[in-house]
């Protein structure tokens, strides 16, 4: 077990400074109006890329779970504008209904 651990660092350095060092360096720079909103908007597509493919790659017993995990992150993303809630949210959904 112990040897996993220097792994498991090694992973996650090599994760995080790829995506940090970028947004340290370039913190100062202004970005133009469209530019900021393609940055926001990334997580929603993504989001939506992720459900998209879940769906369309989920056996027909699955649907109707994958349609109310689908429903409740929506409605949350939509009222409290908190994607990783709404992700959480959508999962524990689908999870109930497939285990109910």
């Amino acid at each position: 077990m112990n040897s996993f651990i220097p792994a498991i660092i090694g992973m996650a350095l090599v994760t995080y400074f790829p995506k940090t060092v970028p947004l340290i360096l370039l913190k100062e720079i202004k970005l133009s109006k469209k530019a900021n909103l393609f940055l926001r908007l990334i997580p929603y597509t993504s989001l939506s890329i992720l459900i998209i493919r879940g769906v369309l790659t989920t056996n027909s017993a699955e649907i109707p779970a994958a349609l109310v995990g689908i429903a409740v992150s929506g409605a949350v993303a939509y009222w409290k504008d908190n994607l990783i809630l709404a992700v959480f949210t959508g999962i524990i959904a689908s999870l109930i209904m497939l285990h109910i």
